[in-house]
C-alpha cells in the first residue's frame, strides 16, 4: 500500500484483517515510526484497534522502503494524495506518477498495480505508459479500484460496501483484484468489473451526484425560509421516494472534507478539457462555496446585523462528526468571516481542535461545550457531534451572556428552544425569537 494516509491506512488495515499480508509504505519517516509505535495519525472509529490487532498478528507492517516491499507483492496499491492543483483546480497527479515510477523500478514477476487514489479519467493509461517506459518488458497490469469510504464510517464501508468497482483492461488483473476482496463475498457485495476509464469516472460521478444532493437540499432550505416551509419535512417527503432516497438530504452549511470539494472541481476541469462541460456540477461548486459565507451572514443577522466586539461560541469545527479532518470544513469560512466582521471566537470540537489550530488563528479553544458557551453573546452549532445533541440547555443558558443560538445542523427543536428562553435560528425552518420574560 503506497501511501499511509487516510485511504492507504484504512485499506491496508482492512485487507490485513481479511488475512492478507500488507505493508503500508510512506515517504514520511516520522509517520512510519509513529505507526510502528502504535500511534494513529488520524481519528477514525475502529481504526486504531484494527491496526493494532493486525500488527500483533504479523499481517500488517509499516516501512519507508518501497523498493524492498514491491518485489514481494502480488498487488501494489497507489493510495497517495491527489489534491486540487493550484491555479487551475485540476487534480495534482504528481504523487501518483512518482509512485508509478518507483514501483516500476522494483517490479519482479507479474504484479498488479492498482490505483486506489481518486484520479481523473485516463490516469491509469498514463500509469501504464510510465511503467512500460521505466521498465520495458515488465509483466504487470494496471487496474483502477476506487474507494468509497465515508470518513467516520470507513471501516464499516470497507467491510460492508455497497459495491466493489474494478476497472481493468485485462482479465488477469481484474481477477487478482477481485480475489483480494473474496472475503466479502459472504456479505454479497456486488463486484462490478468494467473498463479502467469507466471505473475512474464512476468515482467522480458518484461524489458529484452526492454533492449535488447536498447542494439541492440546501437551496430548498433557503426557499423554505422565504415561504414558511420546513425543509426537514420536505426532505422526508421526497426522500421516501425510492427513486430519490433519503441520504444526503440534510440541510446544513455546505459540504467539505477531502473528497467532495476537490473531486467536483477536478471533474469540472476534466469535462471542460474534454469539450463536454458539466454545467450542473459547475453550479454545485459555485453554490457550495457561496453557502459557507452565507452562513456567516446568517449568524451576523441573528445578532442584529453586527458581531463587532461580540463573543461567538462555535460548537464543532471538523467538516463532519467522527473525524478530525478540517479539510475544506465549512467552519473555516464561517469563522474567518465572523472574525473579519469583528467577532471574538471561542470554539470546541471533540477531536478536531489540534488540526483546527493549525489553520484557524485567533480562536480561543475550550475544554467542552459549556466552557465554549461561557460569556458568549451567541452560540453557533456547525458540526453535529453526538455529544452536542443533548446539551443541558439550562446550564448552557446560564453560561451564556446572550440568548442567541444558531443551529446550522437542525439538531434541536425550535419550540423547545423558544420555551427554554433562546432566540433560535436554524436552517430551512421558521426562526423562534426568545420569549419575553
Amino acid at each position: 500500500m503506497v501511501g499511509a494516509g487516510y485511504v492507504g491506512l484504512v485499506s491496508g488495515a482492512c485487507f490485513a484483517d481479511f488475512g492478507h499480508e500488507v505493508v503500508c509504505v510512506d515517504k514520511d519517516p516520522a509517520k512510519i515510526e509513529s505507526l510502528r509505535a502504535g500511534h494513529i495519525p488520524i481519528f477514525e472509529p475502529g481504526l486504531e484497534e484494527t491496526v493494532a490487532a493486525n500488527v500483533r498478528a504479523g499481517r500488517l507492517s509499516f516501512s519507508t522502503d518501497l523498493a524492498a516491499a514491491v518485489p514481494q507483492a502480488d498487488a501494489v496499491f497507489i493510495a497517495v494524495g491527489t489534491p486540487s492543483r493550484r491555479g487551475d483546480g485540476f487534480a495534482d497527479l504528481s504523487h501518483v506518477y512518482a509512485a508509478a515510477r518507483e514501483i516500476a523500478a522494483s517490479l519482479e514477476g507479474y504484479t498488479v498495480v492498482v490505483t486506489k487514489s481518486t484520479v481523473p479519467v485516463g490516469t491509469g493509461d498514463e500509469v501504464d505508459r510510465i511503467i512500460r517506459e521505466t521498465r520495458p518488458g515488465a509483466a504487470f497490469s494496471v487496474v483502477s479500484n476506487p474507494e468509497f469510504l465515508r470518513e467516520g464510517a470507513a471501516i464499516e464501508d470497507f467491510k460492508r460496501p455497497d459495491r466493489i468497482v474494478i476497472g481493468a483492461e485485462d482479465q488477469r488483473g481484474a481477477e487478482l483484484v477481485a480475489e483480494l476482496y473474496r472475503p466479502l463475498y459472504l456479505n454479497a457485495a456486488p463486484v462490478l468489473t468494467m473498463g479502467r476509464r469507466t471505473a475512474e469516472l464512476t468515482k467522480y460521478a458518484a461524489n458529484a451526484f452526492l454533492a449535488l444532493k447536498v447542494t439541492f437540499i440546501n437551496e430548498i432550505a433557503d426557499l423554505c425560509e422565504q415561504v414558511g416551509a420546513n425543509v426537514q419535512e420536505v426532505a422526508r417527503g421526497i426522500g421516501l421516494d425510492k427513486r430519490i432516497g433519503g441520504k444526503f438530504l440534510h440541510a446544513g452549511p455546505g459540504y467539505g472534507g477531502s473528497c467532495f470539494p476537490k473531486d467536483t472541481l477536478a471533474l469540472t476541469k476534466t469535462a471542460q478539457n474534454a469539450g463536454a462541460p458539466l454545467r450542473l456540477v459547475e453550479t454545485v461548486v459555485a453554490v457550495n462555496d457561496q453557502r459557507k459565507v452565507a452562513m456567516a451572514r446568517k449568524v451576523i443577522a441573528a445578532c442584529g446585523g453586527s458581531v463587532r466586539g461580540r463573543t461567538i461560541g462555535v460548537l464543532g469545527l471538523t467538516f463532519k462528526p467522527n473525524t478530525d479532518d478540517m479539510r475544506d470544513a465549512p467552519s473555516l469560512a464561517i469563522v474567518a468571516a465572523l472574525q473579519d466582521a469583528g467577532a471574538r471566537i471561542r470554539a470546541f470540537d471533540p477531536e478536531g481542535m489540534e488540526n483546527a489550530a493549525s489553520v484557524l488563528d485567533g480562536v480561543d479553544y475550550t475544554r467542552d461545550a459549556y466552557e465554549c458557551a461561557e460569556g458568549a453573546d451567541a452560540l453557533v452549532l456547525i458540526t453535529e457531534w453526538d455529544s452536542f445533541r443533548a446539551l443541558d440547555l439550562e446550564r448552557l443558558k446560564a453560561a451564556m451572556a446572550g440568548r442567541i443560538v444558531v443551529d446550522l445542523r437542525n439538531v434541536y427543536r425550535p419550540d423547545e428552544m423558544s420555551r427554554r428562553g433562546f432566540a433560535y435560528v436554524s436552517i430551512g425552518r421558521p426562526d423562534t425569537p426568545a420569549p419575553i420574560t
